[in-house]
């Protein structure tokens, strides 16, 4: 049976006979998603090959449902699931996204927005756990960091980028990540994080902000989804609302006794956080381009290049990795 028959036999033991099951373009994931029509409405269906050979305690998509709901997070709600034939179904949330709020007539509630959207991520890096349960028991660690950094080595630079830095260089590269990569191992400052929190993961239903795609999530520093909301491969925030954000995001995270660090040491981290994360991304985008063959994140690729420079300017820790990627960076406007 198809993945479409077995969504359509879900779909009407809880809901009713479908209509239509149209395939929904997703972001870098192996999971699938369709849009289920009926004659009461729509829900969303999510296949992923990995749900069958889980149980609820240990599949990642619904431990993190179940922590982000117990803690009134806006997330879609399941309806109902099928693990044997691995499918869920989720709450249909619609697909405007927070990307697409950019160039709209939304466009002058962005600000508030991103002020709301932060509240939401200070909520859930607030929600504390077992270390012996996911997610509180995996983190960005040194070796996700640098899994992350080798990610980008093998996709971007011996692949796509190939080849603009040889062996020698890439060597060196490479060392000077893992000196990165061991700044950010701070787990004192550690909270959960989402992993993927930018402007394609956050849709807008009702007017309100939804959090989907949040099943990877980990403990690591707090910058590291500010970065990803504040330095998006997806949009460019305006700096003055960037730097408004990050205090914003600073303060909040204070007043909250979650962080101890000064705003300066909270900059510093969140400079050094947005160079780790936007050269992960580039891997990604690269990995997409070149091996799955998906060409629609290959145009993220400079954008997100282009933000590198200001880390670099700002950061003495960077400059030797700045030196050695300077082939990539060339001819590069921010």
């Amino acid at each position: 049976m198809t993945i479409q028959k077995n969504i359509a036999v879900l779909f009407s033991t809880c809901c009713c006979k479908p209509l239509s099951i149209t395939k929904i373009q997703g972001d870098a994931s192996s999971r699938q998603y369709f849009r289920v029509t009926g004659a009461n409405g729509s829900s969303v269906a999510c296949y992923d090959e990995a749900f069958n050979t889980s149980s609820a305690d240990t599949y990642p998509f619904l431990v993190l449902h179940d922590l982000l709901s117990r803690h009134a997070l806006p997330v879609p709600a399941i309806l109902a699931m099928d693990a044997e034939k691995n499918i869920l179904l989720l709450e249909d949330c619609g697909d405007l996204l927070l990307q697409n709020v950019f160039n709209s007539a939304r466009q002058h509630t962005i600000p508030d927005r991103y002020r709301e959207i932060i509240d939401i991520l200070v909520q859930i890096q607030a929600i504390s756990g077992h270390n012996n349960q996911i997610p509180f028991s995996i983190s960005f660690d040194k070796e996700k960091l640098m899994f992350e950094f080798d990610f980008f080595i093998q996709h971007g630079l011996r692949g796509y980028f190939a080849p603009l830095l040889g062996d020698e260089l890439i060597g060196r590269l490479r060392y000077e990540f893992e000196t990165i990569a061991e700044i950010l191992v701070k787990p004192k400052h550690f909270v959960l994080n989402h992993r993927d929190f930018h402007s394609r993961n956050i849709l807008i239903h009702q007017n309100k902000p939804v959090i989907i795609d949040f099943q990877d999530a980990r403990m690591g520093l707090p910058q590291y989804d500010a970065v990803s909301l504040i330095k998006d491969s997806y949009v460019r925030l305006d700096p003055s609302l960037a730097d408004e954000l990050k205090a914003y995001h600073y303060h909040t995270l204070f007043g909250n006794g979650l962080t101890g660090m000064s705003f300066d040491e909270y900059l510093f981290y969140f400079d050094i956080s947005a160079f780790q994360r936007n050269i992960k991304a580039i891997g990604t985008f690269c990995y997409q381009t070149r091996i799955a063959k998906n060409n629609t994140f290959e145009h993220s690729i400079t954008p997100t290049l282009a933000y590198i420079p200001e880390y670099l300017e700002a950061r003495s820790e960077l400059k030797r990795a700045g030196k050695l990627l300077q082939p990539l960076l060339e001819g590069i406007v921010g």
